[in-house]
């Protein structure tokens, strides 16, 4: 089973934000109060809170000092239904988890250096101490830093922001969810020959108060969504397992989107096609046309676009999780990136991404700002203390921490692709195709540590002959330099057919955090892509 890149991040970190007690949750409850939107003034109790921090920074001699309180809750419903371990029968095993976590993270610079400290105990004299400590960080990190640190100017805000949802999905019963979850998969596995079934629902919330020494006061609180459901069919006479996802969009919303999500009339559609995977003959390899939908579509621009344009690789200070990226900085502002239909934009501000917030961890208000424009290489994700490394004199607001205990640092917007002309559609890609394949869903994917060489799996392929949509295919993977294929892309449908997919959870770093984000895009045309008979 594959769950898009979602991670255990079992250490000793995600193992402290986990430990929150019950007095400690009820005391955030209280801090944060209930989410409302109408509201645009930050919590009393938090600003009072935050005060403190500042005020000790100054105390001790720090030139900049923020603090960020938060809470955090992850919670994941669903079934599995598969056959009993040496019988007949078939077992459904129901699984709920539901965690939370609360604290609070200073940042300082003194000496001219960033320090760093955080602490679950969330009182007035822990920040006082915390403060104090994240001093002490920063001027031992100032004997080794040549350089100090220097922040781009940003405009001070005092603001409260929520993300637009409906229904507040935590407040759903447990046995509700439960209860829709069975429903889709044992429809599912209906068919013996489906061996097994998989559906989650996954809840995301993000409470978080940040104060600065620059004079922003800002509270934010956003929930996200996704449902997912898999269907896994097997050939025991000829030793062939084939899967069949089903995958949604998930958003910055409420539970509103589970029943838009349709899963009870997507669940024997699912069974029908991994059943028609089980039977579908290999590809043939070869320079073939593809036709990608939004649900792939969306994890090649991640890897290949969304990872090559962060600072932090271009500038080889981040290679410890999945490597540097071959866009180097002289390449910024003329660098032929791809075909000229190519305009791809950062985003924190479109509606219902992941990565979609007012503010990012800076306190920097979130923008559009293009990455690609007509082919060509413009700009890179930044933060306040990257943006002078390339000229620049503000940042993109791109700053986020996963945690109250992780330090910020820059971290990947929502990524998207422009949709084509109004008159384009799925269809008149396909029509133009002799040979070629349409693919569905992500797979396994394998891409080299510059984001250069690359190679993607998908979820489900269909054959493309003669401009016509044939049956399905299956082991197949496509293979490219990622400048060939966005060169190769000469069709993109409109904005009609344009869709968010993306990460719940995306890795970087050493120590690693996870954040999540969206990548929109419609179904789009690639010429002449080396496909691949895979295993």
């Amino acid at each position: 089973m594959k769950f898009p890149i979602i991670k255990d991040l079992s250490t000793r970190r995600s193992f402290l934000g986990a430990a929150t007690t019950g007095a400690s949750l009820l005391f955030a409850n209280r801090l944060f109060g209930a989410p409302d939107a109408q509201s645009t003034a930050p919590s009393k109790d938090l600003e009072r809170l935050g005060a403190v921090a500042l005020a000790e920074g100054k105390k001790q001699g720090a030139t900049y000092t923020d603090i960020r309180i938060a809470r955090y809750r992850n919670q994941f419903s669903g079934y599995r239904l598969s056959p009993e371990r040496g019988g007949t029968k078939t077992d459904e095993v129901p699984f709920v988890s539901d965690q939370s976590a609360f604290g609070f993270g200073v940042r300082v610079i003194a000496n001219g250096q960033w320090g760093f400290a955080a602490s679950p105990l969330v009182t007035a004299d822990e920040i006082t101490r915390i403060t104090r400590e994240a001093i002490v960080v920063a001027k031992a990190n100032s004997v080794l830093q040549a350089k100090p640190v220097e922040l781009a100017p940003t405009k001070s805000y005092v603001d409260r922001w929520t993300s637009n949802f409906e229904k507040d999905p935590f407040i759903v019963p447990t046995n509700e969810k439960l209860e829709l979850m069975q429903s889709v998969t044992s429809t599912i596995k209906k068919d013996p020959k489906v061996f097994s079934s998989f559906g989650i629902l996954w809840f995301r919330s993000e409470d978080k108060y940040f104060a600065s020494s620059e004079g922003s006061s800002i509270q934010q609180f956003v929930v996200q969504g996704y449902p997912f459901l898999q269907a896994t069919a097997v050939d025991f006479q000829n030793n062939i397992s084939r899967t069949r996802s089903y995958s949604v969009e998930p958003l910055s919303a409420g539970w509103e989107a589970i029943p838009k999500a349709n899963l009870g009339e997507n669940a024997p559609r699912i069974r029908a096609e991994v059943l028609e995977h089980l039977a579908a003959p290999p590809v043939k390899p070869g320079k073939k046309d593809l036709v990608l939908l939004p649900s792939h579509l969306w994890l090649t621009i991640h890897e290949s676009i969304g990872h090559s344009t962060e600072l932090d690789r271009a500038l080889g200070y981040e290679a410890n999780f999945a490597g540097t990226s071959f866009l180097t900085t002289e390449k910024m502002g003329n660098f032929s990136f791809g075909s000229e239909l190519i305009n791809v934009f950062g985003d924190r501000t479109n509606e219902g991404g992941l990565a979609t917030v007012k503010y990012d961890d800076d306190g920097v208000l979130t923008t559009k700002f293009p990455i690609i424009e007509k082919g060509i290489f413009k700009h890179y994700q930044t933060i306040r203390d990257q943006a002078h490394l390339i000229g620049e004199t503000e940042s993109r607001g791109c700053c986020y921490a996963d945690s109250w205990s992780s330090v910020p640092f820059q971290r990947m917007p929502n990524v998207w692709l422009a949709p084509g002309p109004a008159t384009v559609k799925p269809d008149d890609l396909i029509s133009g195709v002799d040979d070629g394949i349409l693919i569905d869903g992500d797979g396994s994917f394998s891409i080299d540590q510059q984001r250069y060489n690359f190679q993607f799996g998908g979820d489900a392929f269909w054959e493309i002959k003669g401009g016509k949509k044939r049956g399905m295919l299956s082991r197949v993977a496509y293979q490219a330099k990622t400048t060939d294929f966005w060169h190769s892309c000469d069709g993109i449908a409109s904005r009609s057919y344009w869709q968010q997919f993306g990460a719940p959870s995306d890795g970087k770093g050493e120590p690693e955090q996870s954040n999540a984000v969206s990548h929109g895009c419609s179904p789009s045309r690639f010429r002449q892509v080396n496909v691949l008979l895979t295993d």
